[in-house]
């Protein structure tokens, strides 16, 4: 038996059959192009439809889907809230999906990218030997994965890993209304819109981010002058480095994991400051929690969102 699984993002939809032994076929990625609202859910069933029928096709028998999305999932509706795809506030995701199964053995599992990209990292990843670790998935935003114990956490209402909404940083400004403190100053939208501002505030800097449109400055852009010591981009870095030091401090303070695992777009570029992360989580941290976990980069790059959906699948199948 196989199983096939989606990873939904913002700008694109991943999808695959994966075999029982992790092994993944048939592996493609489709743009959203623009698309928003119902139009994302059709195309995800679209997808899911052709999957099937290759599976089908291929003599793959199915017997279980793992969706991955990039929000919150209600486990008791199955419906789903995205921010970043426009129309997902409260969008039906599982019965949209659900007509294109003709077969009523075959379930639906529908989880949280943060909780996924964990579920992946204990499958084929850094988190392999771990019953307690979280994943730190940075990118547009900031969210955590967190297994403690062996148990995926969701919460009252599945908001768990909200982690951008930390507190790290007094006094309170209105700043943060829109995404928190800690993403505010440490996501990839943060960083370059922090460098924004900087850029716009110093009308003497000459350097290498004033040689694109300020609009179009990115947190890669921000890498990258980093790399060639440009002040701004080096202050706002260490600024970041600070925020991801001081949440991981928290989180091992509170729930001693076994490793923190840092991915996302950022992680990426950023895993060359894993080490200065840890050294600043050290100054916050409890002292026997914080040398006992791990700092370490995702090892499944761009997919551990969509091997962390197939592995949803497959537990939650197993206990059924």
């Amino acid at each position: 038996m196989a199983t096939i699984a989606l990873d939904i993002g913002g700008t694109k939809i991943a999808s695959a059959v994966f075999m029982p032994d992790g092994s993944m076929l048939f592996n493609r990625k489709r743009l959203l192009k623009g698309r928003t609202g119902h139009d994302v859910g059709k195309l995800a069933a679209e997808i899911l439809s052709k999957l099937l029928t290759t599976a089908r096709r291929s003599l793959i028998p199915i017997d279980s889907i793992g969706i991955c999305v990039p929000g919150i999932v209600y486990s008791q509706t199955g419906r789903v809230w995205a921010p970043n795809i426009p129309g997902w506030e409260n969008y039906p995701l599982k019965e949209v999906l659900q007509t294109c199964v003709s077969d009523p053995r075959i379930q639906i599992y529908i989880d949280s990218d943060r909780t996924c990209y964990m579920y992946g990292e204990m499958w084929q990843g850094a988190a392999k030997d771990c019953h307690s670790a979280i994943f730190m998935a940075v990118g547009t935003g900031i969210g955590a994965g967190i297994i403690i114990d062996g148990h995926v956490l969701h919460g009252n209402s599945d908001i768990i890993g909200a982690v951008g909404w930390m507190a790290l940083q007094a006094p309170y400004s209105p700043e943060y209304d829109a995404c928190g403190c800690y993403e505010y100053y440490a996501s990839g939208n943060g960083i370059g819109a922090r460098v924004r501002d900087a850029v716009r505030a110093d009308k003497s800097y000459r350097g290498k981010l004033r040689q694109k449109p300020i609009t179009r400055i990115t947190a890669y852009d921000v890498f990258s002058a980093y790399n060639e010591g440009d002040h701004i981009a080096v202050t706002t870095i260490q600024k970041a480095i600070e925020m991801w030091g001081m949440a991981a401090a928290n989180l091992v303070s509170i729930l001693n994991p076994q490793k923190i695992i840092w991915g996302g777009g950022v992680f990426g570029p950023a895993s060359v400051f894993i080490e200065d992360i840890y050294k600043e989580a050290c100054k916050w941290a409890q002292p026997l929690s914080i040398k006992q976990v791990k700092f370490v980069a995702s090892e499944l790059s761009g997919n551990a969102g969509l091997i962390g959906a197939a592995f949803l699948a497959i537990k939650n199948q197993s206990y059924e």
